[in-house]
C-alpha cells in the first residue's frame, strides 16, 4: 500500500480476507505452539470467525483506516485464509512479494484476483513471487516471519521451519533489506513458530520478548540494533505473548494520527504502564 514519508513506517490501508471456513489446521499443529484444539465443530468456530471479523473491519473502518475486504472463495477450503500477511506483503515502491508456505493447505491461498483488484486501487510496479522455493521445502510467511522496521530497512527473523535462512537473504537482497535474525524457543521448548508472535515495530517503539531468545549473543543484538535504530522498548513476557500481546501493527489514520491494532486479549495482557 502506498505510504507517505512521513508516516513510512505504517499504513492507512489494510487488506482483509473475511473467512468462509475457519478451523485448526491439522498441518500446522505440530510446530505452533499456540494452535490449540478446537472446542467446538469447525461450523461454529466459522461462525465466531466471521462474527470477530466484521467487529474488527467496522472498528478499523470507525477508527478511520482504509479496509480492503475480500471473500474467502468457497472451493477450494482453506481454514486459514483469515491470515493473508502470510502469503502476501505490499511495499512502499509499488512492488508485491509472493511468499512460500509451509503448509500445503494454506498455499491454496494465494489468488491472482487480489493482486488484479490491488492493481486497480495501487501502483503496482512488480509481483515477486518466492513460492518455487516451496519445491525445495523452504519457506518464509511473509509478515508473519518477517518483522519489519521500515525506517531503517531491518527485517527481523525468528528461525523455524516457517523462515528459512535461503530465502530470507533472497527476499532481502531483492528489497534491500538488513536481515536480522536469532531464534526465539516458545513453552514447549521448540522455537516460536512465527516472528510477529513475539514481536511488533512501531515507528518509534518495539514490543519484543526479549526473553524468550534464549541466546545472550542473539539477545543482545536485537537489543542494540532496536536501539540503535532509536526505537523504545517494551519487553514482553512469554506469558503475554502466549495472550498474543505480540500479535499487534501500528496503523494510521487518514486524518495521520497513529494507532495500534491489536486483540482485546493482548490489550488486557498489557500492564497499565505499558499501555501508557
Amino acid at each position: 500500500m502506498t505510504q507517505t514519508a512521513a508516516h513510512a513506517q505504517s499504513t492507512d490501508s489494510v487488506l482483509m480476507i473475511r473467512p468462509g471456513r475457519f478451523y485448526p489446521n491439522p498441518e500446522t499443529a505440530a510446530d505452533n505452539a499456540f494452535q490449540r484444539d478446537a472446542d467446538r465443530g469447525s461450523d461454529a468456530l466459522t461462525l465466531a470467525a466471521r462474527k470477530e471479523f466484521d467487529a474488527a473491519m467496522q472498528t478499523l473502518r470507525a477508527a478511520g483506516v482504509n479496509v480492503h475486504v475480500f471473500e474467502d472463495t468457497a472451493e477450494p477450503e482453506k481454514p486459514d485464509a483469515v491470515f493473508p500477511n502470510n502469503w502476501i506483503s505490499t511495499h512502499d515502491d509499488g512492488r508485491i512479494a509472493l511468499f512460500p508456505m509451509y503448509s500445503a493447505l494454506r498455499r491454496r491461498e494465494r489468488r491472482q484476483d487480489i493482486l488484479e483488484e490491488l492493481r486497480q486501487h495501487y501502483r503496482v510496479t512488480e509481483v515477486i513471487d518466492y513460492s518455487a522455493f516451496e519445491d525445495e521445502g523452504c519457506c518464509l510467511e511473509g509478515t508473519g516471519s518477517l518483522v519489519f522496521d521500515h525506517l531503517n530497512k531491518i527485517a527481523y527473523v525468528s528461525l523455524s521451519n516457517r523462515s528459512n535462512p535461503k530465502v530470507i537473504e533472497r527476499f532481502a537482497d531483492d528489497f534491500s533489506y538488513e536481515p536480522v535474525t536469532f531464534t526465539s524457543i516458545g513453552s514447549n521448548g521448540e522455537p516460536i513458530y512465527h516472528t510477529n508472535v513475539m514481536m511488533c515495530i512501531g515507528t518509534a517503539f518495539a514490543m519484543v520478548a526479549l526473553e524468550v531468545i534464549r541466546n545472550e549473543a542473539d539477545r543482545q543484538q536485537v537489543r542494540a540494533r532496536l536501539e540503535k535504530a532509536g526505537k523504545e522498548i517494551m519487553e514482553l513476557s512469554a506469558d503475554q505473548i502466549a495472550n498474543f500481546a505480540g500479535n499487534a501493527i501500528e496503523l494510521h489514520n487518514k486524518g495521520g494520527e497513529k494507532l495500534l491494532a491489536l486483540s482485546s486479549r493482548a490489550d488486557r495482557a498489557l500492564t497499565e504502564d505499558q499501555r501508557e
